[in-house]
């Protein structure tokens, strides 16, 4: 039973740009935030950014003015666009759901579900 799927991941060079999407199936996306986090293999997992219930947008510093997360209540999705990409060693990048509407303190918080991640390499 897959809650979560993210996609649109891929190689890209730096400067250059990805969409990527998570869709929800068996539940509705409208009730909670929605977070993306990353990772790379052997590093820590590193949030990135969260969008409340109400459409109220986090990021984390390193991504400010360069990602933009949405989400499309219609549509089941929430979608992070991601612009102007700097070089790194290829990442896992993945959303999860937040048991409230909330993104405070979204970058330690629990989160109930969250889907296997698509993966983003950004080289030269």
């Amino acid at each position: 039973q897959v809650l979560l799927m993210e996609s649109g991941g891929g190689f890209v060079q730096p400067g250059g740009s990805l969409r990527l999407s998570c869709a929800a199936s068996e539940f509705t996306l409208d009730y909670y935030a929605i977070g993306w986090f990353r990772q790379a293999p052997g590093k820590e997992r590193e949030g990135v950014s969260c969008i409340t219930s109400d459409g109220i947008t986090n990021y984390a510093d390193s991504v400010k003015g360069r990602f933009t997360i949405s989400r499309d209540n219609a549509k089941n999705t929430v979608t992070l666009q991601m612009n102007n990409l700097k070089p790194a060693a290829p990442a896992v990048y993945f959303c999860v759901s937040f048991p409230g509407r909330s993104c405070d303190q979204w970058n330690g918080k629990f989160f109930e579900r969250r889907g296997q991640g698509t993966q983003v390499t950004v080289s030269s």
